[in-house]
């Protein structure tokens, strides 16, 4: 059987680094005072120093106010300001990505797989890429919407399906997320935790049978019971919104020890080398960690991302996983996994080679 394999990622994100600007002005949502201080003691502890966007922060504002007034206190945008804006500038991010990869030499490209949750329009990204870099017109095109975090393992899986049943096949992957366009002005502390943690980005990555890079073993997913209502993602009048429980970790941290044994195929987790974790917070990682039993370190890569980045939804276990396409890695076993709607876990095992 032909075997696919990951052969190179590239990643990229905005301009403008918005993190230290939100936590200075997000208590300003907050009406109590307790909420304030709370929020403030939440930011220090949350492993995160860099979030980009498109969204240039006011030099002066004291609050969360935009340099184009897309955020304003008292007028926040509606969803389809929203899309108009993701439309805008979400091809921009994709070929920041796509050009590190030297796309337009890449003429024996057969399919394009997008994932993205938090914009859409057609015709889309995707034709889009086509047009630019002069892809076949043949180019089959798949488009993986609003199945958040865990859609790039997803995208992968799908990927090594191609290539295993149609071996001359060459996929190229897109994860891409303006998550910062979906901020939205409440007075709840949970949401403003929420948005915390949130950042554009994206990665671009290519799958093939060429034994290069990482090889894509196997895919498992698993539902974690009753937890459908603690990650949901809604298209509203304002925007798109998104509950993200503070129980999230725990109900993680409790599920995942008697899922271990189908999502490492029997292995032990001192088996795995490599954990790419998609760092969907530091809580999240920590919940993982403490399910798995992992050593402290092992999760470093993830934590390394989550600070230099902090979440891009779909594409950040991707920054994760390029980590491990890097020169000085160990060859070994490693396992990915991300969270998302349902409570869904979606993991991968592979392999990678010495890089």
């Amino acid at each position: 059987m032909v075997e696919a394999y990951l052969n190179q990622i590239a990643t990229a994100v905005p301009d403008y680094d918005v993190h230290s600007k939100f936590v200075a002005g997000a208590p300003s949502l907050l009406s109590e005072e307790r909420n304030r201080a709370l929020f403030k003691r939440m930011a220090l502890k949350a492993q995160i120093e860099h979030r980009y966007s498109f969204l240039n922060p006011h030099p002066n504002a004291t609050g969360i106010d935009t340099v184009d007034d897309f955020y304003r206190r008292g007028a926040f945008p509606d969803t389809e300001t929203r899309m108009r804006f993701y439309e805008r500038y979400a091809f921009t991010l994709a070929k920041r990505a796509l050009d590190q990869l030297n796309f337009a030499a890449q003429e024996d490209i057969t399919h394009l797989i997008l994932t993205t949750c938090t914009g859409f329009y057609a015709p889309g990204i995707d034709l889009q890429v086509v047009e630019h870099y002069g892809l076949d017109p043949s180019v089959e095109r798949t488009v993986v919407g609003f199945m958040g975090c865990y859609a790039a393992i997803n995208a992968l899986k799908l990927a090594r399906h191609i290539v295993r049943s149609e071996p001359s096949s060459k996929v190229a992957i897109l994860n891409l997320e303006l998550c910062t366009i979906h901020l939205q002005e409440t007075d709840d502390l949970e949401q403003v935790l929420s948005f915390l943690i949130f950042a554009d980005g994206c990665s671009a990555s290519l799958v093939s049978r060429e034994p290069v890079g990482i090889e894509l073993q196997s895919f498992t997913s698993t539902i974690l019971p009753n937890s459908a209502d603690q990650i949901t993602w809604h298209i509203g009048g304002r925007g798109f919104d998104m509950v993200l429980m503070g129980r999230v970790p725990s109900t993680i941290c409790q599920g995942l020890p008697s899922l271990l044994d189908r999502i490492l195929g029997g292995q032990r987790p001192e088996d795995i080398g490599h954990w790419a974790i998609h760092p969907g917070g530091r809580t999240i990682l920590d919940a993982v960690q403490k399910g798995l039993g992992l050593p402290d370190d092992t999760l470093r890569p993830s934590r390394d991302v989550l600070r230099r980045f902090g979440n891009m939804s779909s594409a950040t276990v991707m920054f994760v996983l390029k980590e491990m396409l890097q020169p000085g890695t160990v060859a070994g076993r490693g396992c990915a996994m991300a969270f998302g709607p349902g409570l869904t876990t979606e993991s991968m095992l592979f392999q990678t080679a010495r890089n």
